[in-house]
């Protein structure tokens, strides 16, 4: 008869001796709940939420001995809950949320409750739970909610004892102080609401099982206007949480490390982030956070480590970011929306040792101040950063396609990927040079992966240092039509750009000329010199009369020596007869006739 007009509950309705279940919620009932019921002795099921009912909870609901479950929320209930219903040894569920009970609650209340697994006394402010610090209950609960209740005697001792519990809501139930350290012990809970306390100290406390401060096992935890001070690490990753992060996150004074990775959280990256100062790793991976990056996280310039990898943003890469954030070594804006080209700002954050700006659409050429990464070889600087965190930190890195996570080795990967986005122009020779140890100037020695597919990158494809290492992978050159040379199939001798081709063939034609003028320096030359002498010889016949006496002469001589000695070869001779014509006056014609007879 739920969710009916119904006005009012007869004092009749408790001679149905037979009746097993009595459910009356979401009427209008008013008036009082009839002592007659405590007369149906099979009654199992007995719901009369959601009502106007006022006055107290009968005693003889407790003579229902076969009762089960048993729903008064929502009404307008008040007084103070009978001691007889903890005699109900069947009942299972019992929920008196929402009235306006009052008085206190103690062991007597539960005496013989074996079975109950939910219970719920919510939204009655003026009930008091006051059982002792060493009481055992004999249920054990699954759900519990004691929200907007007071809680004597400090966080509730007993709770240690529910191994089974699931759901635990707390809110504003007045706690105050450290929570206790045998909360960290208790087995997983998978709600738990302490939020609206005075809770303090530290939350390394909180249910985990005992598997220390790596594993978070909640799926909604809320711990809003309390006094923690001291929270260091906050990771909330690989769950099912949705909607926004709430501005609150800001009080988080004193945190560290944020991971609130791998869930379904969503709207804009709220800008209170930034009041955290001492933040060093934020990690907002693969969820689906849309807008534009904060410029309040400039303000962060402790900030080590920033993944917004896998989301939804959108707008330029700010220029801040390099600028501010000189201290990062992880920059992963991988799989988003952004555009405009790469600022040369980022070169600034000189420590940065991986650089995942793939899949995005980024125009524009590389940046050549790429050069100016030192960190992709000074590794040892992040120890310096990591050495007094004992959290296991994570980075994802998609090397091929493929998503590889690394926890304990992160800090030896170097990876600069900037492939399927539509960046052009030549890769810049200064990707050579990214390291410099000391005075001495080195090559790559250090880069484990460079992806530059699927751009529009041009030109020869540098050699050299590193570089030659990757000869074996020609996929990360992949979808840049205008590369070419080793380790892709087209050489460039065949793929070569309208710009390369017009220096090559102009340099060609230079080459060639300079090549004709030498000839003709040469020809010139040699005219000149010989018909300066043979001219003058042809015009001066007692010249050319004494040149061929003295040339007869010495021919006879060198003739002589030539049989004896054999030491001429007749090379020289010609170039010794050359000489004389020079410097005597013969005939230019026994000359000619001498030196043909000796060779």
């Amino acid at each position: 008869m739920m969710e009916n007009d119904l006005r009012g509950i007869p004092e009749t309705l408790g001679g149905l001796a037979n009746l097993r279940d009595l459910d009356l919620s979401y009427n209008k009932l008013t008036g009082s709940i009839p002592e007659s019921l405590g007369r149906l002795r099979f009654l199992q099921v007995l719901y009369l939420s959601e009502n106007l009912l006022n006055g107290s909870i009968p005693e003889s609901l407790g003579k229902l001995a076969s009762l089960t479950d048993l729903d008064l929320g929502s009404n307008l209930l008040d007084g103070t809950i009978p001691v007889s219903i903890g005699q109900l040894a069947k009942l299972r569920t019992l929920s008196i949320s929402n009235n306006s009970l009052e008085g206190a609650v103690t062991e007597a209340h539960f005496a013989n409750l074996s079975v109950l697994k939910l219970l719920d006394a919510s939204s009655n402010t003026k009930l008091t739970f006051n059982v002792s610090c060493g009481w055992i209950p004999p249920f054990q609960l699954i759900y519990l909610s004691l929200s907007s209740c007071n809680i004597g005697n400090g966080f509730p001792q007993w709770l240690r004892h529910l191994r089974k519990l699931k759901m635990l809501e707390l809110f504003n139930a007045t706690l105050s102080g450290p929570l206790p350290t045998w909360l960290r012990k208790m087995p997983i809970i998978n709600f738990l609401d302490l939020s609206h306390n005075k809770l303090s100290g530290s939350l390394k406390n909180l249910p985990n099982a005992g598997n220390g401060d790596a594993y978070w096992p909640f799926d909604l935890l809320l711990l809003e206007y309390n006094l923690f001070n001291d929270l260091k690490v906050l990771d909330l990753s690989r769950n099912m949480l949705s909607g926004k992060i709430p501005n609150c996150v800001g009080n988080l004074q004193g945190l560290t490390i944020m991971s609130i990775s791998s869930n379904q959280l969503s709207g804009a990256i709220p800008s209170s982030i930034a009041l955290i100062s001492s933040l060093f790793w934020l990690n907002l991976n693969k969820n689906n956070f849309t807008g534009e990056v904060p410029p309040e996280l400039g303000n962060l310039q402790g900030l080590g480590v920033l993944d917004l990898g896998d989301n939804k943003l959108y707008g330029n890469i700010p220029n801040w970011i390099g600028k501010k954030l000189t201290s990062l070594v992880v920059l992963s804006l991988h799989k988003n929306n952004f555009t405009g080209r790469i600022p040369p700002s980022l070169c600034k954050s000189s420590n940065l040792q991986i650089l995942d700006l793939a899949y995005n659409n980024l125009t524009g050429t590389i940046p050549p101040c790429v050069g100016n990464l030192n960190g992709m070889v000074v590794g040892h600087l992040m120890n310096m950063y990591y050495s007094d965190m004992d959290h296991d930190k994570n980075v994802i890195q998609v090397m091929k396609g493929v998503d590889l996570e690394y926890t304990t080795t992160w800090e030896i990967v170097y990876n600069m990927d900037l492939s399927s986005n539509k960046l052009v122009g030549e890769i810049p020779v200064e990707l050579t040079a990214l390291s410099m140890l000391g005075v001495f100037q080195r090559a790559l020695t250090f880069l484990s992966h460079l992806n530059l597919s699927h751009n529009n990158l041009s030109g020869q494809i540098p050699t050299g240092n590193q570089l030659q290492t990757l000869i074996d992978d020609p996929s990360i050159y992949a979808g840049n039509k205008g590369l070419c040379g080793p380790p892709l199939p087209n050489s460039c001798s065949n793929h070569q750009d309208p710009t390369t081709t017009s220096k090559k063939k102009h340099k060609a034609a230079d080459e060639k000329m300079e090549v004709w003028l030498f000839y003709v320096d040469i020809m010139s030359g040699f005219g000149t010199g010989f018909w300066g002498v043979i001219g003058v010889l042809m015009f001066k016949k007692q010249w050319r009369h004494k040149l061929f006496m003295f040339a007869e002469e010495t021919m006879d001589k060198i003739y002589v020596a030539v049989v004896k000695e054999d030491v001429w070869v007749k090379g020289g001779v010609f170039f010794f007869l050359m000489d004389l014509v020079f410097r005597e006056d013969y005939g230019l014609v026994k000359i000619t006739n001498c030196v043909w007879n000796l060779l």
